[in-house]
């Protein structure tokens, strides 16, 4: 079919308009003004101070998240005091908490670091607020400080740009609370140890910091099949290495809480700093941290229960009583198991359907009774609940609290008898349904090991995450 000549020229003109509208709109691009790029974003290192009776397992969850958004895990750190006083006083803090940002500081120094960010909790706001205010020179290695749920002051200490996180429930929700010339935010529906560990939390810390949103503020499974984790055994509450003891880690079934193998994953000697690891673990497995130790009663064993890491984690704290401490008090059996159930956020038993759910083989024992918002002379909330046949009794009472635990601050006890064996011969399970979480449950199950042998106490600590996802 042969092409008209006479309609060519017009083709032409046609193609050729077409072609300069276009170069007139590339050349118009080229000139226009292009946006500004996203500034470049500054991390410094985190130095988190916990609170009375706390460690550095306070920020454990919002290390996670802050690594979650790019973070490096060594600039998330922990500073570990005695709270009680007893083996340290308040001055002797406050210059190794100058020590301790020095050496963060000279460690930094290649990647042109000059201030840290620091955050306090709730006693840890009073060791940070003097640190502040002790000299100019203190104050300007600090880029931002974060102060949780602690002391109210009507200037920001030291003249550092201040964020006060505050609890809108519990014995800390006081109208009108806060620092002046602060960014004040109060968490509604959140108590004092939940707003260190929160979402919510992270996320206002994180704008404080970077200026920006974090991209989640979720806890993010890393890409590869295998993490590390690391941590102190540190005795409870001041904060040192259980120098002379072992650490075992077992990877166990996650039905039933028994050992896989014969022999250890790892065994790390402990030395006077309580530090271990990294040990390389497997992202969603389960483990057993057993800590070995000569204790004032002879042989001890504490065996340390967790949910599966999905990323890896080296804020790790496995607490140990001091000799004489609080794990004494509660009795002891051949018959009978004993555990200390933990959750950095408090456990709430009076607030009807906003209670959480704690079914230890398919009995609840957080009720009004054991778990009350405000609790006691400290009127603080429970994350740590004793667990134990209290009298040797072999009988159960959830009505009321175990006193000898329940005036402790952040600590309740629970009456309930749990068949023991040596060794182990069934399994235990806890099922916890936290509030506001739309049905979801965390399992954790366990051996049945008994309170006491002939040749060993056993103790066992079960951690639940303060997170669902």
């Amino acid at each position: 079919m042969k092409m008209n000549k006479a309609k060519i020229p017009i083709f032409l003109v046609v193609v050729l308009a077409a072609c300069g509208v276009l170069a007139v709109i590339l050349y118009g691009l080229m000139l226009w003004p292009k946006p500004s790029p996203a500034p470049s974003l500054t991390l410094r290192p985190i130095i988190f101070v916990h609170g009375g009776a706390g460690s550095g397992a306070q920020f454990e969850t919002q290390a996670m998240r802050f690594a979650s958004n790019g973070y490096p895990l060594n600039y998330i750190l922990a500073f570990e005091y005695d709270s009680s006083f007893t083996i340290e006083t308040m001055d002797n803090v406050i210059e190794r908490l100058d020590k301790f940002i020095d050496s963060i500081l000279a460690e930094r120094s290649t990647d042109k670091i000059d201030k840290v960010d620091l955050v306090g909790h709730s006693l840890g706001t009073r060791i940070c607020q003097k640190y502040l205010r002790s000299s100019p020179e203190r104050a300007s290695k600090v880029a931002h400080y974060v102060n949780i749920d602690g002391e109210d002051t009507p200037d920001p200490p030291g003249g550092v740009p201040t964020l006060a996180i505050i609890a809108g429930m519990g014995w800390t929700a006081i109208p009108g609370r806060g620092i002046g010339g602060a960014i004040n935010v109060t968490l509604a529906h959140q108590t004092h140890v939940e707003v260190a560990t929160s979402a919510e939390a992270f996320v206002e810390m994180y704008k404080f910091f970077t200026g920006r949103e974090p991209s989640t503020k979720d806890i993010i499974p890393e890409a590869k099949d295998k993490i590390t984790l690391a941590g102190r055994v540190v005795y409870f509450p001041w904060n040192t290495g259980v120098e002379g003891a072992t650490l075992e880690i077992w990877e166990v079934d996650g039905r039933t809480g028994m050992r896989l193998r014969k022999t250890p994953e790892v065994v790390y000697n402990i030395g006077k700093d309580g530090a271990w690891g990294p040990f390389e673990a497997k992202k969603g497995a389960y483990y057993e941290f057993a800590v070995v130790y000569n204790g004032p009663l002879g042989l001890e064993v504490i065996h340390y229960y967790r949910e599966p890491f999905i990323r890896s984690d080296h804020l790790i704290r496995i607490p140990v009583s001091i000799p004489g401490g609080i794990a004494y008090l509660g009795n002891r059996s051949a018959d009978h198991v004993g555990m200390l159930v933990l959750r950095y956020k408090e456990f709430w038993g009076d607030q009807g359907e906003n209670n959480d759910i704690l079914e230890i083989n398919g009995v609840n024992v957080v009720n009004s009774a054991t778990c009350p918002v405000i609790k006691g002379a400290y009127r603080t909330g429970v994350v740590g609940i004793w667990i134990y046949d209290k009298d040797c009794d072999k009988k159960s009472d959830l009505t009321k609290p175990i006193s000898i635990y329940y005036v402790q601050p952040f600590q309740s006890g629970v009456d309930l008898f749990i068949p023991a064996a040596d060794p182990p011969n069934s399994t235990i399970t806890l099922v916890l349904k936290p509030r506001f979480e739309a049905g979801k449950v965390q399992v954790i199950s366990i051996p049945n090991w008994a309170s006491l042998t002939k040749t060993v106490m056993h103790r066992i600590i079960v951690h639940f995450n303060e997170w669902t996802q």
